[in-house]
């Protein structure tokens, strides 16, 4: 079997021969054990190797029906033209399918991507952070009701950064707006299970692996394996803390009506502002476990409005209304 490692060392670098200064390179006839070359160096204490992130198998159409018990999920992930869900747009869409229980996740069911042709061309910063240019793009079309039957059976959809994709992907096709949704940047202790952050690069370094992103599919499948595999600190793999969480309900809390001179207080807090919309008035929010909120009100009548009778709006959110735009 084939495999690209990718090895982070601190060891010095190897001296050049004194006769012809190039470096020793082994016989070509000596089969070369991977796997245990891979042990010898992390064994040594001095390397640290990361192994190219293999897709999971998909199963087969003909694999049969979903066995009792099981639920189906999808890991979502999109690129767009830029940040905004009310003026940009979505050029890029992936899903991976996949089965799961109270034990953790199964058989990937299906996976599927599709481009879109924008209104306008793509930005240099937008080329650079996607890999898309506007020749893929051309005469691309994503077919909504495609999308909406792949992801019709599906009770959860996980994306890692909800907050940003739910709003898009709910624009181009309503069906995702009756799902349940979690986020798997915001509701796993990604610190807590041994990684230095939650962006996905850091994710896929400290589970040892790495993969070609930051196109859409690689990334859906990225995820996929992160949060279905033991992490570096032992214990519950990141699927099942994501799945607890998205049991839970939380509160949005908005300070509506904060002085403008709060707003630096407020960010740095993690409030963030919504300028108006369907699910939300201007204002700015965030979003608290419920046994947080009293102390938060608090602080918001002590600090903010300086009044302890102002009445601050609260909202309870599930996993079908968390991560919503405005």
């Amino acid at each position: 079997m084939h495999h690209d490692l990718s090895v982070v060392a601190n060891a010095q670098p190897p001296f050049p021969d004194k006769g012809n200064n190039t470096r020793h390179q082994p016989s070509s006839s000596a089969p070369v054990d991977l796997e245990q070359a891979v042990r010898l160096l992390e064994d040594s204490g001095r390397y640290r190797v990361l192994r190219r992130l293999e897709a999971r198998p998909v199963r087969p159409e003909e694999g049969g029906t979903i066995l009792d018990g099981l639920r189906v999920g999808i890991i979502l992930d999109t690129e767009t033209t830029g940040l905004d869900h009310r003026t940009d747009e979505i050029v890029e869409i992936a899903m991976v399918r996949f089965t799961y229980d109270a034990t953790g996740i199964h058989e990937v069911l299906g996976q599927i991507e599709a481009l879109q042709q924008p209104s306008c061309p793509l930005s240099p910063e937008i080329r650079r952070l996607t890999g898309l240019t506007d020749a893929m793009l051309a005469g691309q079309r994503i077919d909504p009701a495609a999308i909406a039957s792949f992801a019709a059976d599906a009770d959860l959809v996980i994306a890692h950064n909800a907050g940003f994709d739910r709003p898009f992907v709910e624009k181009a096709c309503p069906l995702f707006r009756e799902k349940r949704w979690a986020c798997s940047m915001s509701e796993v202790p990604w610190r807590f299970l041994g990684a230095e952050g939650s962006k996905l690069g850091y994710l896929l370094q400290a589970y040892g692996r790495f993969h070609a992103g930051h196109r859409a599919l690689s990334d859906c499948q990225a995820l996929l394996e992160i949060l279905a595999s033991p992490p570096p600190t032992g214990g519950r793999n990141a699927f099942m803390h994501l799945i607890n969480a998205s049991r839970l309900e939380t509160i949005e809390i908005r300070a509506v009506g904060a002085p403008f001179s709060s707003k630096d207080i407020l960010k740095n807090r993690g409030y963030r502002w919504s300028a108006g919309g369907a699910d939300r008035p201007r204002t700015w929010w965030t979003v608290l476990p419920a046994v947080r909120v009293s102390e938060e009100i608090r602080f918001l009548k002590d600090t903010v409005y300086r009044n302890n009778n102002v009445d601050v709006p609260t909202v309870r959110l599930d996993a079908k209304t968390r991560f919503r735009g405005t």
